[in-house]
């Protein structure tokens, strides 16, 4: 049996060749760094070019979405954070004038013949220890009661406000550091893809080129067909076709660039109504409807995990902004697997 296997010799052209193609498939795969399809072989054909940069194109769609997210929560906790520094503020001048009452009771004993050593703990620098002890209330007079009282109280106020900053800087610093991961991750794909698009000539660059194709649009097509079910709706639809060839940039939300939910959030703001920034978001913001009851300015989502989204504008078609290889267009919904729709009121 050996002697049978040691027979069955490999001719080195073909062991040569096999391996040299090995070796490009593994420095492809490696020269993307990330998770997704591998640089295509040389040979490949610009069919196979375009349907790897459009898987590309979508997984760095998935984490834009996603370093959106995380931006809009950062955003959020930064607004929160300014917010409670400037009640800080206000709480710490409610202190000072309390403490200049105590200040005006301590003038008068001292006046009178001496300062009570409770009120010369207070006024010190750090009077917060001193406050905790339950003896200091029942060596002051009723009125120092009071401002004792206030005293300790805003002390307590300002503490809590403290600590929920304190949550709120760990919060921003998570999400800045998230958002870091996304950008890392939407810039690895992308320069991915643009070094497959090298390969093929300007004309054949665009992975969606043949379903643009099939689907000429002018403007307002579809519209009058099939009406919009009310005014911002309409409104949101005529801001889409306003802005067909408008770039693809990540991250971006117009008014002259924007990526698939920044266009839908442009448009709908434009008609009076505020959208979440992300596709995740925006399908909850309104109305689930099937698709075959979609009206213009629909919004119409795609993939499984909701990572695109476009506006729907009649006879099975959208506007949408579709990759960096492509400006914002209309497109027919199978374009991309169909993933749900949403009404917004």
């Amino acid at each position: 049996m050996a002697a049978h296997r040691r027979s069955r010799k490999r001719s080195a052209g073909g062991h040569t060749a096999r391996t040299a193609a090995a070796i490009a498939l593994a420095g492809a795969a490696t020269a993307t760094g990330f998770d997704g399809p591998a640089l295509a072989e040389p040979q490949a054909t610009p069919e196979r070019i375009r349907a790897d940069v459009a898987e590309l194109y979508r997984e760095a769609e998935a984490a834009t979405e996603k370093y959106n997210g995380a931006k809009e929560k950062a955003e959020s906790a930064q607004r929160r954070l300014h917010d409670l520094h400037d009640e800080t503020a206000r709480r710490r001048g409610r202190l000072d004038e309390a403490r200049d009452a105590l200040g005006s009771v301590a003038a008068a004993q001292y006046r009178g013949g001496g300062l009570d050593p409770a009120l010369r703990l207070l006024l010190s620098e750090n009077p917060d220890g001193y406050l905790d002890g339950t003896a200091l209330a029942e060596r002051v007079g009723s009125r120092q009661k009071a401002e004792v009282g206030r005293v300790r109280g805003q002390l307590r106020e300002i503490e809590q406000l403290r600590g929920a900053a304190r949550v709120e800087v760990e919060a921003l610093t998570s999400r800045r550091a998230e958002m870091k991961r996304h950008k890392r991750t939407i810039t690895g794909k992308l320069t991915a893809a643009r070094r497959l698009l090298s390969r093929l000539p300007p004309e054949q660059r665009d992975a969606g080129a043949d379903h643009a194709s099939r689907s000429p649009a002018g403007p307002r097509d579809g519209v009058t067909a099939s009406p919009a079910p009310g005014p911002r709706a309409a409104e949101a639809v005529a801001y889409a076709y306003e802005k067909i060839g408008s770039p693809y940039v990540w991250g971006a939300t117009g008014p002259d660039a924007f990526d698939c939910s920044g266009l839908v959030q442009a448009a709908y703001r434009s008609a009076g109504v505020s959208l979440p920034r992300t596709t995740y978001a925006q399908i909850n913001a309104g109305r689930r409807v099937p698709r075959s009851a979609l009206l213009p300015g629909d919004l119409v989502f795609f993939y499984s995990g909701i990572s695109h989204v476009g506006i729907y504008i009649g006879d099975g078609r959208m506007i949408h902004a579709p990759n960096p290889s492509a400006p914002v267009r209309v497109a027919p919904l199978d374009e991309m697997p169909f993933a749900g729709a949403a009404r917004v009121s």
